[in-house]
Parts: C-alpha cells; structure tokens; sequence
C-alpha cells in the first residue's frame, strides 16, 4: 500500500492489521497504525519497532503520525483520522493531542495499558490539550485481541522453555 492511496476506515483497519502481523514476525508486540487525512487518503503508516530499534517510543501509532505529518507538511494533523489495532498508551493518547488528531478509530481494549478508555483516559482529563471530535473504539476488536493473545501465549511459551 502506498502512501496518498484513498481508502475507506474499514481497508485502513484491515491494513492495520497487516502491519501487525508483519511486527508479530518481527517478534514485536502486534500493532499496526494508519493516518488517513481529511479525504481518506493515506498520510502515514506504521507498525510497532519497539524491539528492533530498542526503542521504547516506537509504536505504530506515534510512527504512523510522523510520518503522517512529515507528508502533511505540518505537525498539526487536524482533520485526519488514526486507526490502530489496540487501544493507545498514555504516551500515544498525548500525541495524539499535541498531533491535533480529529478522529480516533481503535480495534482491541487494553484495560492494563490504555488511556482512553480505560486507565488515566486522557481524553476526558479537565487539562486535555485537545480532545478527538470522535473516538471509535472496538473496531474489529476480535481480530485484533486475537492476534495479541496469540503474541503473548507464544511469548509466555518460549520463557518456559
């Protein structure tokens, strides 16, 4: 997939979750991010690199915004959309407040880590730089969910070993 290419939320997601079955290959945690600007076309996309490059702000979404905004020619995304795989961190949600994101579409649930809906949920802090006009969470969650269970049994399996 190219980048400037149109597609619907619904191909970006199933992008999305290319992207993190390529990191799963990879060996890392299986997340894939798409930025689609205000006429659906591909800004930016990204999976996880946390592992190969050992670091730890390498995650798709924050990725996929870069290079979103390296496209945009601004660092301000107002407009565009974010898909991605798994429920953003508390680091992700606040870049996607300094990014400017205008809508957040998002597949599985993160109780333990996420921060929109669940822990510290940044998005509904009094002190929230800037809020997404709309936040889709749940898409094609199944999918999602499925690949970090399967992650993580076989990371859980190989410490055994």
């Amino acid at each position: 997939m190219s980048l400037r290419a149109v597609m619907t939320t619904r191909q970006a997601m199933q992008q999305a979750l290319a992207l993190a079955d390529e990191a799963a290959r990879m060996g890392e945690v299986p997340v894939g991010a798409v930025v689609l600007d205000g006429r659906d076309r591909v800004l930016g996309m990204a999976r996880n690199y946390v592992e190969e490059w050992h670091d730890a702000s390498a995650h798709a979404e924050l990725l996929a915004m870069r290079e979103a905004a390296r496209q945009h020619g601004s660092a301000r995304l107002a407009g565009c959309t974010l898909v991605v795989t798994l429920e953003p961190c508390p680091m992700c949600a606040a870049a996607i407040t300094h990014f400017r994101i205008r809508r957040l579409i998002y597949g599985a649930y993160d109780p333990k880590g996420g921060a929109v809906d669940h822990g510290p949920r940044l998005f509904h802090r009094p002190t929230c730089l800037h809020r997404p006009e709309e936040v889709i969470s749940g898409v094609r969650e199944r999918d999602a969910g499925e690949r970090l269970r399967l992650f993580f049994r076989a990371l859980r399996g190989k410490a055994g070993d």
